[in-house]
């Protein structure tokens, strides 16, 4: 595995969860508002929103929080996000795609701008690094769900293109546009799943050694601790020795 899942292997390992737990809830809580007002404020009505509030269960996002994100975007006052994608390189020429929503471009581009030159990395034009990654869906199921063949089996079913299995859970791939479609078809066959997002998957990845790994976790955390972003994704990839000195 690479880019996102095993920086979520390293954040697990790492205790990060429970210290991020309420940032996380908060970007989500965005996320629901902003799909909410692009659209109809009804789940059932709105693709985007309804893939949002499903993210957010399986997050174990309270039912009175994401009831209070949708009921937000009908407030005359709420605040107007602006979704902006950055990309630029980490430590080792690593690729990074940054996503933020923000009602302050000016403030948020500084700080990712400044959090990369601390970082060692450098923030480029949008569409420098994009071209090194596909837009795909994805849906995550736990290792205990079933072996490899009977989730590949039910994945080629729901519709969707791809299945990376490994102990640590089953990571399904489909179309961006079918997300919707797919985990639905998943979850009638295989239950609840432990995610459900759109991502950018990468289609060529760098080899950290340990140094180049620990300088990429601190850019990434220092991105992810950014009320303004709401994603980081990076195609780098470690090898299991060095995944264990982390």
């Amino acid at each position: 595995m690479a880019g996102h899942s095993k920086w979520a292997n390293i954040q697990h390992r790492k205790g990060r969860q429970d210290a991020v737990r309420s940032k996380m809830f908060s970007k989500l809580a965005k996320e629901i508002t902003v799909a909410a007002k692009m659209g109809d404020p009804d789940p059932d009505k709105n693709p985007r929103l309804r893939m949002a509030v499903k993210e957010a269960k399986t997050k174990s996002v309270p039912k009175d929080v994401i009831d209070r994100a949708i009921n937000k975007a009908s407030a005359q006052d709420g605040e107007n996000y602006e979704e902006i994608r950055y990309e630029g390189y980490g430590p080792a020429g690593v690729a990074v795609i940054v996503e933020a929503m923000t009602d302050n471009k000016n403030r948020t581009a500084s700080t990712v701008r400044s959090t990369f030159t601390k970082s060692g990395g450098n923030l480029a034009e949008t569409g420098a690094v994009s071209f090194m990654f596909e837009r795909k869906g994805l849906v995550a199921y736990p290792a205990a769900v079933g072996d490899a063949d009977t989730i590949f089996e039910a994945a080629i079913e729901a519709g969707a293109e791809d299945v990376e299995s490994t102990d640590d859970g089953h990571e399904i791939y489909c179309e961006f546009t079918d997300l919707s479609d797919v985990s639905n078809a998943l979850e009638a066959a295989l239950g609840e799943s432990e995610t459900t997002k759109l991502i950018w998957k990468p289609t060529t990845t760098t080899e950290l050694d340990l140094d180049g790994a620990e300088k990429l976790m601190r850019l990434i955390n220092a991105l992810e601790d950014d009320d303004d972003v709401q994603t980081v994704t990076a195609n780098f990839d470690i090898s299991d020795e060095v995944m264990a000195q982390l």
